[in-house]
């Protein structure tokens, strides 16, 4: 238990438990305010003739406020980790706030749009509760990621820091041969991805609130898979898709070549992973990459993210490769990279 606490944000985990479940609260008893006022069962599916699919009103706001607490702690807690980049951790604490307050406005605008009806099947989603509801959340949201702090609390990261800085007074070349980058796909892919996703979203879930979750699930997915974690030392190359996921793995000895190279994505089969016959790459833009091939005759590319850093990139892999060459093989990563 302890471990785990000294690797999260304590502050951030605490909202992100606790908001969900305080605004599920407020819900189920504003639905229990209207609760005289609303037809027995409610709609929960609308057509342009009114209710097409009922619910009793048990289950309309049991569930409705499971879905805001499993949605929010889902998203939200994604910003507790201390390992993760903060700009990654604010865009996560700001969507969570986005999609808890988009959820809650949908199920009040299906609540409000049947007050004072005795039959459900006459209801109508109140578009002004939704509108209003809707554009609260993006800016509350917006403003979350702009304001929120992570908190920079000493870590497991700092303790390979450590290590780190007590192994390179030992060996005084070791920061030379360590080289560690996020890539990622430029802003305007991002601000497209969300236009694309979230208006359509907006308006899918008026009728299928289901649906529209989900496409904005779906797109939050595909811009978290156009990051890329780049790690290169004396034991190869790793990358991991969106920081987690790893996708190459290249002992130091099997490289024969590296260079910076100004690549076209579409060369390679397109952005984020992809993987045909000896050719391999991950790239989350077309420019700056490191091309480099093996032993076995396999060719990857990689992001580097700018010219520089793809420089720097390349020399790093062909010294650690000439090193593990020396050396008779591949080695085993030192306490820096453990």
């Amino acid at each position: 238990m302890g471990k785990f606490l000294d690797s999260v944000d304590a502050k951030a985990l605490r909202f992100a438990v606790g908001f969900p479940v305080v605004l599920a609260g407020a819900f189920v008893l504003c639905a229990f305010l209207l609760r005289r006022d609303l037809p027995e069962p409610l709609a929960i599916r609308w057509t342009d003739d009114g209710g097409a699919a009922f619910a009793p009103f048990g289950a309309y706001v049991g569930v409705g406020a499971l879905m805001i607490v499993v949605f929010g702690w889902l998203v939200l807690c994604q910003a507790v980790p201390l390992g993760r980049p903060v700009v990654m951790r604010r865009i996560m604490m700001g969507a969570g706030l986005f999609l808890t307050l988009f959820i809650t406005s949908a199920l009040a605008a299906g609540l409000v749009g049947q007050a004072g009806l005795a039959d459900a099947r006459e209801s109508r989603v109140d578009l002004t509760v939704l509108a209003l509801g809707s554009g609260a959340a993006v800016s509350l949201g917006v403003i979350m990621g702009f304001v929120y702090k992570a908190d920079q609390q000493w870590s497991p990261e700092d303790d390979r820091a450590l290590q780190a800085a007590i192994a390179t007074e030992l060996d005084p070349d070791l920061t030379r041969d360590s080289m560690r980058l996020w890539v990622h796909a430029r802003s305007s892919v991002f601000v497209m991805i969300g236009i694309a996703s979230l208006f359509p979203a907006a308006l899918i879930a008026i009728a299928v609130p289901w649906l529209g979750i989900l496409l904005v699930v779906l797109a939050f997915f595909g811009a978290a898979f156009l990051f890329a974690r780049v790690k290169a030392d004396r034991g190869g190359l790793k990358v991991l898709l969106a920081g987690v996921v790893p996708v190459m793995d290249i002992p130091a000895g099997s490289i024969t070549a590296a260079s910076a190279a100004d690549v076209r994505a579409a060369d390679y089969g397109g952005w984020g992973y992809r993987k045909h016959g000896e050719t391999a790459a991950m790239l989350v833009s077309s420019g700056p990459a490191v091309v480099v091939r093996k032993a076995d005759g396999q060719r990857l590319a990689v992001s580097s993210g700018s010219q520089a850093s793809a420089a720097r990139l390349a020399e790093v892999l062909t010294r650690v490769a000439a090193r593990a060459r020396r050396a008779g093989g591949p080695q085993q990563p030192g306490p820096a990279e453990s």
